[in-house]
């Protein structure tokens, strides 16, 4: 793991918290970890006062806690956690809908649709390494067609925590099939300028993603209690 801050204009203090954030949404640096100011202020090559600052934006992301005699320690993201993001995100992406239909030009019609071509095969053979990130490009590119660039800035905040969930939506095999027609259902609205359906079926599309994401991870859990059961049961 390279921890070490890249060269740009941006403060010490930013750039640490933007390396310790995606190693700690990735999993690089696992749930229950402890970040020892010492040794990660010499992992990244820099002093403990920017180290600090970081840590105490991480704790206001939920993304680490102080506890008592063990210092600052990564949080385990909960079922909670996982709904409070996905929320979020789906109220951004529906705010930029009307500026979709408005803007959509015959070339951002292509580009949608070159990229469910290239997600069809992924999807038929259940090749989810390949698929989700181009189910995520997919959504990117439709948003980022509103030009609404403050709203973008927070939506691109909020991408880095779905993109360690969405595998686990996408995954699901019955979700997924219907998921990849409803992209093309939603290019085709776009295309005609029909925004009531457009807003009708992006509303539903995204919210089955969270249910979906939310029964994987809430069935994920309880196979893990029942494995540490059965494990303190030998």
């Amino acid at each position: 793991m390279n921890l070490a801050p890249t060269s740009d204009n941006k403060p010490i203090r930013d750039i640490a918290y933007e390396s310790l954030k995606h190693a700690i949404i990735t999993g690089e640096i696992p749930a229950g970890s402890r970040i020892v100011e010492t040794e990660y202020a010499d992992r990244m090559h820099i002093s403990r006062t920017p180290l600090r600052e970081a840590l105490r934006k991480l704790e206001r992301d939920g993304l680490v806690e102080y506890i008592l005699r063990r210092g600052v320690v990564v949080r385990a993201f909960t079922i909670e956690d996982v709904e409070e993001i996905y929320t979020i995100r789906n109220a951004l992406e529906m705010l930029t809908l009307p500026a979709i239909i408005e803007k959509a030009t015959p070339e951002n019609i292509k580009e949608l649709r070159d990229i469910l071509s290239e997600m069809d095969e992924f999807s038929r053979i259940g090749d989810i390494d390949s698929l989700s990130p181009r189910a995520r490009a997919f959504h990117a590119k439709l948003t980022s067609i509103s030009g609404l660039n403050r709203i973008l800035r927070v939506i691109e905040g909020q991408d880095e925590y779905i993109t360690r969930f969405s595998a686990v939506a996408i995954a699901k095999e019955d979700r997924r099939q219907a998921a990849h027609q409803e992209h093309y259902r939603l290019v085709n609205y776009v295309e005609q300028k029909n925004l009531e359906k457009f807003e009708r079926l992006m509303g539903k599309h995204i919210e089955r993603s969270k249910e979906t994401c939310l029964i994987a991870l809430h069935e994920s859990k309880l196979k893990k209690e029942a494995e540490k059961e059965k494990e303190n049961g030998k």
